[in-house]
Formats: C-alpha cells, sequence, structure tokens
C-alpha cells in the first residue's frame, strides 16, 4: 500500500502536481482504501472498473482483492507511470492489471473481461456524470462504490420528498439500490480537501418496467428538476407543450400536478414519459 510519504515521494518524482481542474485529490491513508475494498464486498473473482486511480492507492488495494482491475486515467503522466508503479509493488499481479488512458466520459468499451464492480474515487467536479455514464455503458457492473463529496452522497442516495432529492438521485435509482455506506475525512486526502467525502454504494437492479426509452424518461426528470420550486403542470409545460398538455400527462400518470418533481420516484417519472403528448 501507499502510505503520505510514498504518494508525496511518487508525486515528486513524475513532477506532478494535483489539479482542481481535474478533481485530483489522491488518497494517502492505507486504512481507508482497504475499508474502501471492504465496503465494495470485492470478490476473488470481480473485474474491477476504477476510474481515476491516480497515483495508484486504490489500485493497488483492489489488485489484492480482485481477480482483475482495469483503470481509467485522463491525466498522460499518471497514466504513462501507473503500470510501473503497480509492477514494481505487486509484480505478481501485474498482468491482472490494465490501464485505459483516456476520458472516462468517453470511455464506451474496455479491453478484457467486462467489469463486474465499479469502484472508484471519483473527481469531484466530475462524479455524477461519470458514475451515470459507467452504469449505462457497461450493463454488466452488478455493484459500485464510489467516493465522493459528502454533499454530491446525499444527493445521489436521497429518497422522494427529501430536500436534496433531485436529478443525480432519481437517474441513479433508474439503475441501482442506492445508498450512504459511510464517511471519510479529509485528511486521508492529499491535498486536503476543503469538503469532506462519503462512500456511496448501489446495487444494480433492473430498471422500472415502461415502455418509454431511458432518455424519454430522463428527459421528464430533467425538466422537473430544471425549475424545481415549480408544480409539475408549470415545470413540465415546456415538455408537453403546454401547461394543459402537461396536466393531461400527468393526469394519464396518474400523478398530482400540484406535486414537485421532489416528490416523484423514478417509476412516477416513467409514467409520465409514456404518456408524452403528441405533438398536433
Amino acid at each position: 500500500m501507499l502510505g503520505p510519504s510514498d504518494v508525496r515521494e511518487l508525486a515528486k518524482a513524475l513532477g506532478v502536481r494535483p489539479t482542481k481542474q481535474r478533481g485530483q485529490n489522491f488518497v494517502i491513508d492505507a486504512n481507508t482504501v482497504r475499508r474502501i475494498v471492504r465496503a465494495a464486498e470485492v470478490r476473488p473473482e470481480d473485474v474491477v472498473l476504477e476510474v481515476g486511480p491516480g497515483l495508484g492507492s486504490l489500485t493497488l488495494a483492489l489488485l489484492e482483492a480482485a481477480d482483475r482491475v482495469t483503470a481509467v486515467e485522463i491525466d498522460p503522466v499518471l497514466a504513462e507511470h501507473l503500470p510501473t508503479t503497480v509492477a514494481a509493488r505487486m509484480p505478481d499481479r501485474a498482468d491482472r492489471f490494465t490501464l485505459v488512458h483516456a476520458d472516462a466520459m468517453d470511455v464506451t468499451e474496455l479491453p478484457g473481461p467486462p467489469p463486474t464492480a465499479l469502484v472508484a474515487n471519483l473527481p469531484y467536479n466530475v462524479a455524477v456524470p461519470v458514475l451515470l455514464h459507467m452504469l449505462a455503458a457497461f450493463p454488466s457492473i452488478d455493484r459500485s462504490l464510489v467516493m465522493v463529496q459528502s454533499e454530491v452522497a446525499d444527493r445521489l442516495a436521497a429518497r422522494p420528498g427529501n430536500k436534496v432529492y433531485g436529478v443525480p438521485s432519481v437517474k441513479a435509482n433508474w439503475y441501482a439500490e442506492v445508498k450512504r455506506s459511510g464517511a471519510i475525512g479529509r485528511n486521508v486526502f492529499w491535498p486536503a480537501p476543503n469538503v469532506d467525502s462519503g462512500l456511496v454504494s448501489l446495487v444494480r437492479r433492473e430498471p422500472p418496467k415502461t415502455t418509454a426509452t431511458r432518455a424519454q424518461v430522463f428527459a421528464v426528470v430533467d425538466a422537473a428538476f430544471a425549475q424545481r420550486r415549480k408544480t409539475l403542470r408549470a415545470a413540465l409545460a415546456g415538455w408537453a407543450g403546454s401547461p394543459a398538455a402537461a396536466e393531461q400527462a400527468l393526469a394519464a400518470a396518474g400523478v398530482d400536478h400540484r406535486l414537485r418533481g421532489e416528490a416523484l420516484t423514478v417509476e412516477q417519472f416513467a409514467a409520465i414519459a409514456e404518456h408524452r403528448p403528441t405533438p398536433a
């Protein structure tokens, strides 16, 4: 495992300075990475996908527990040197590691066996879109454990009626059962961020049974929360064509037009999507 001095020495040797632009905060505490692997319930047969491996702290812990690890890294310097770090510290497992140098948002296929789990310390500035993209692109992922900003963790795991329930909550719930799995302090990172972090567990489930496509359902979700203080009748007016058409669609879906988006489940959003009025 990499300790604080190991991480700093590696970074210095590579000339790496963590950047806010890429949301880089490297984990420097071995106990934390072991805790993440345990919470993720990584199994010996798992093919783990890691996004943003950085200098490799979590990568090494994952390689101890999983069959294989595929890491996606956008930073060219980190991507070039991580295989060397793995080979030096875990030579007997180096052939189980694959590095993909790419922007995670552009990745739609991976070398080797399909991933069964996603475990990652996601960059704060792109955590939600990256998570949703990976869940959509790789249906073979049945379990995920991600470390994100605490506020983002709250949003992802929120239930209908919660004041932070919103677009990330609904869309994540399309793919999985979502729950918070613990808190992470600031002192386990270098540099220490200005906010605490949280672990979020996602266990894949079947999406709601609906005749609407995922894109159609997500369009309703986006419209409902674009003006979250408005009632659904008003918020969905643009989506439906008019407030009256929105009210008609909501009635057909069995949803009270006076409600706001924060009150609805993903199943209710799917029902609304099925009843979008046909343009005249």
